[in-house]
């Protein structure tokens, strides 16, 4: 939990940094692909070539390939046309998703988990309601368990997602919008190695510590987080009785999970 915790504090500063000084100036493709490439050299050195399972090596490539590759290029370009609030409103529905997406991985259903994770959701959208890949890599570990540590095998994660995101600039990417400025580098330097490289190593981690609800709960604290943010750092205007309403409802939903959810498999 304190893992998932961290990371969250740390992704609430993404959205924003992205909103506000890459969106409509660097390629989005160039973005993403900047960022993927900078986390694989994170973890090039680390990563375990020799006596991984064969299925242990391609479920975390795959898992990299979807909530890497295929759902930052989906986010860099949502940038395009929405505001930062906007985007962080449309990710609430994410805890629906990850929850059915657990119970049908384990071929069970956790009405608990799911009435917390649309608790979660429905304390989201009080925020901002003006008129998956997240347990791949959990189930992946789970079902090829192996006494390697972790950070030895994540590099497939990033090379998964650079499988997505290479193609995805050669065809897509627009070479006339690379940065400009050093500020614009700093910030996909930062992206790159902390919020991705160690962000979602982290976040990873601690979704195998944590059942589905909690799991999906967690991913709706970002839009709190993150319009916290956007509000004190770049002054944008939001309703702060909806922040405090809606962070409350989210609240409520963690306070559920953890009071009426059985506890999931062991954690790995």
């Amino acid at each position: 939990m304190g893992l998932l915790i961290f990371v969250t504090v740390l992704w609430a500063f993404s959205f924003s940094l992205i909103g506000e000084f890459l969106a409509g100036r660097v390629d989005s493709d160039f973005a993403v692909l900047t960022r993927v490439v900078l986390a694989a050299l994170v973890f090039l050195p680390l990563t375990r070539w020799r006596g991984v399972p064969g299925g242990l090596k391609l479920g975390v490539l795959v898992t990299g390939m979807l909530q890497f590759g295929v759902t930052y290029l989906c986010l860099y370009r949502s940038f395009s046309y929405l505001t930062v609030p906007e985007v962080l409103l449309f990710t609430i529905f994410t805890p629906l998703y990850v929850t059915l997406i657990d119970d049908a991985l384990y071929r069970r259903f956790s009405p608990i988990a799911l009435v917390a994770a649309a608790v979660a959701t429905l304390g989201a959208g009080i925020i901002r309601y003006d008129g998956l890949g997240q347990v791949g890599y959990k189930h992946t570990m789970m079902r090829f368990p192996t006494e390697l540590p972790a950070y030895r095998t994540f590099g497939y994660f990033f090379f998964g997602a650079l499988i997505i995101a290479l193609p995805s600039f050669l065809i897509f990417g627009d070479a006339s919008r690379l940065p400009t400025t050093s500020l614009q580098w700093g910030i996909l330097a930062w992206l790159g190695l902390a919020a991705s490289g160690i962000g979602l190593f982290l976040w990873n981690r601690g979704a195998c510590h944590v059942d589905a609800g909690t799991l999906a709960i967690m991913n709706n604290m970002l839009v709190p987080a993150g319009l916290l943010v956007n509000l004190v750092i770049w002054n944008r205007d939001a309703d702060l009785l909806r922040l405090a309403i809606g962070g409350g409802v989210i609240a409520l939903s963690l306070w559920l999970n953890a009071r009426f959810h059985p506890r999931a498999r062991l954690a790995v």
